[in-house]
Formats: C-alpha cells, sequence, structure tokens
C-alpha cells in the first residue's frame, strides 16, 4: 500500500517560441531548459477526502479535480496534498504547468495508475495550450525543442533534446513585486499581436537546430552564448507590439545590456519576463556575477538565484510498506 508520494519539480526557461499568428502551419513551439531551481515539491497521502495545504493550494486542488475527471474517476481521490514548496508564479518560470503535471503525477502513482507521457498529462490538467516546453521538460529534463502544434487538440512534437553540461550555471534576475502576462491576458495579447514572419521563424528555427542543439551537446559555452542572446532577441522582437521591444520593461532592457557590456552573451528573458537569465560556465563565475549586481547602485529590489541544469526532470518518489521508490 502506497503511503506517500513526492513530487520534486524542477522550472522552466522559456527562450522563446518560433511562430504564431497564422492559420496553417505550426503554432508557438520553441526553445527552452529545465532548471533545478526554484522547485515545486509535493507531498501526497491517503486521507478521508481531497484536502490540500500550503503554497498554491487552491490551485493545486482544481488540478486535481481537473486529473479526475479527465480519467473518468467515479469521484475525487481522497488524499492530502501538501504544497511544500512552489515558486512565485507568473514571472516566467512555467509555475503553473510544473505544478499541474506535478498534482496529476503524484495522484497517479498514489492511486497506482501507470505513468503518464508528456500528453497524458498535459491532457489531465489542461496545460500546453500554447508551448509544451515545460511539460516535456517535466518528463525528460535538459534543453528542449519543441516543434509546435499542428492540432490544437495536441501538443507539439517533441522535435529535439540535450543535456547541458552539469558545470553551467543560470543565475535568474527578477524583480521584487514584478509579474508577467498570464490568463485572459496573455490570451488577448497573442490575438493582438502581428503574425510572426516566416523567415523569422525559419530563422529561429535554424538557430535551434544548427546552433543551439549542436553546442549544448558538444559543451560549447562561446557558441552557445552567442546563439542564446540572438535566438532570444529574435523571439523576443516578436513580441515588441506588446513589450516595446524584444524585452518586457526599459529597466530589463538596461539589466541586459548592463549584464553584455560586462562581458557574458548568453542573457535573456524567459517567456513574458520579469525573469532575466544570464548564462554563467560554472557556480564560481555565477557568485561574481551576482557580487557585482550587488555593489551596483539601485539593484535592491532584484532577486537572484543560481540555478544548475536539470538533466532529468521531476523526482516521483513512492514509499510503501515495502520502500519501494522511483
Amino acid at each position: 500500500m502506497v503511503r506517500t508520494v513526492d513530487v520534486v519539480a524542477p522550472s522552466r526557461l522559456h527562450f522563446g517560441m518560433f511562430s504564431f499568428g497564422h492559420r496553417g502551419g505550426r503554432q508557438f513551439g520553441g526553445v527552452g531548459v529545465m532548471i533545478d531551481r526554484p522547485q515545486t515539491h509535493l507531498r501526497l497521502r491517503p486521507a478521508d477526502r481531497l484536502e490540500v495545504y500550503g503554497l498554491r493550494a487552491e490551485r493545486a486542488y482544481d488540478f486535481a479535480r481537473r486529473a479526475a475527471r479527465a480519467w473518468s474517476l467515479t469521484a475525487v481521490p481522497r488524499c492530502r496534498i501538501d504544497v511544500l514548496s512552489a515558486p512565485r508564479e507568473h514571472v516566467g518560470l512555467g509555475v503553473g504547468t510544473q505544478l499541474g503535471l506535478a498534482v496529476a503525477a503524484g495522484l497517479g502513482a498514489l492511486l497506482g495508475r501507470p505513468a503518464l507521457t508528456a500528453e497524458g498529462l498535459a491532457r489531465s490538467t489542461g496545460r500546453g495550450v500554447r508551448s509544451a516546453v515545460g511539460t516535456y521538460g517535466f518528463v525528460h529534463g535538459g534543453m528542449v525543442v519543441e516543434a509546435g502544434k499542428s492540432d490544437p487538440a495536441r501538443i507539439g512534437p517533441l522535435a529535439g533534446r540535450v543535456e547541458l553540461p552539469v558545470d553551467w550555471r543560470f543565475v535568474l534576475l527578477c524583480p521584487r513585486g514584478g509579474s508577467g502576462l498570464s490568463g485572459a491576458v496573455e490570451a488577448r495579447a497573442f490575438r493582438q499581436l502581428p503574425p510572426v514572419p516566416t523567415a523569422t521563424a525559419e530563422t529561429l528555427q535554424r538557430l535551434a537546430r544548427e546552433h543551439l542543439l549542436p553546442a549544448a551537446a558538444a559543451g560549447r559555452f562561446d557558441e552557445f552564448s552567442a546563439n542564446l542572446y540572438r535566438y532570444g532577441s529574435l523571439a523576443g522582437g516578436c513580441f515588441a507590439a506588446r513589450q516595446g521591444g524584444p524585452f518586457a520593461s526599459p529597466r530589463l532592457t538596461q539589466l541586459v545590456q548592463w549584464i553584455r557590456d560586462a562581458g557574458i552573451d548568453g542573457v535573456g528573458q524567459s517567456s513574458w519576463g520579469p525573469t532575466l537569465f544570464a548564462l554563467l560556465p560554472d557556480e564560481r563565475s555565477a557568485q561574481q556575477l551576482i557580487d557585482r549586481f550587488r555593489r551596483r547602485p539601485g539593484t535592491d529590489d532584484l532577486e537572484f538565484t543560481v540555478a544548475a541544469p536539470n538533466r532529468a526532470g521531476a523526482r516521483i518518489c513512492v514509499t510503501s510498506g515495502e520502500r519501494a521508490g522511483r
């Protein structure tokens, strides 16, 4: 008998989408990477009724009910879900997707159901409406290239995946209190944005296929960093009608420029922001960048996180009377 299930999910950095705004062909897609911090951690155990406690409890409760409906269960699972940790939402880290998939994966493990595929997790939780980078990342980890959606009812196919070198580090910078677009506001923004030109989409796909994937696989830090900035700037420019440029605000633009002036090429904005990331070759270099920032006037409101690449996706640990685990 299963006694507890722990699910620890990574966060997701999204480097930008390939395309949107067209009636035919693939939509959205893009490139992103999973990182080990900050984490979403759930603990599930049997109970007399469905109870959810902790951070994002209401949203986790909704995901549990949605999964029960998707699985055609006669009643919601009788269990207690404790959300032990969860990052701030709507800052570009894909927290909603990681929370939803963690709930579905945890419930499935608690009930003894077969492990779900990325497609199954998305269907169970209603995630992957546009991008499936975080969905594939939850299952597999690593840097993910998603081809984009051609069928609105299904997530886009996985076009590529590679593990980043273990020593590389992402420094995350996020203004306290800032938030990106989400929900109905985000959906309206996509409806109002001009379509991505075909030539731009083709260039983004080529950068992912011919530069980002092979440079990451070979550990060529300088090549990867240069093309990461190039990719993110081009993809971000597709949102200029809403953001005013490739980044979400003039201040973020200034921060990106300051980082690049410091000799760091691999800089970008994750999704709608306001989280920025800077890629460094190792932990020491990452800490040195943070130290330089903290000595700089006007940066007291920034939150800093050093994150390593996540290479395996979410961890699901099942404890039973036999101490089984995965």
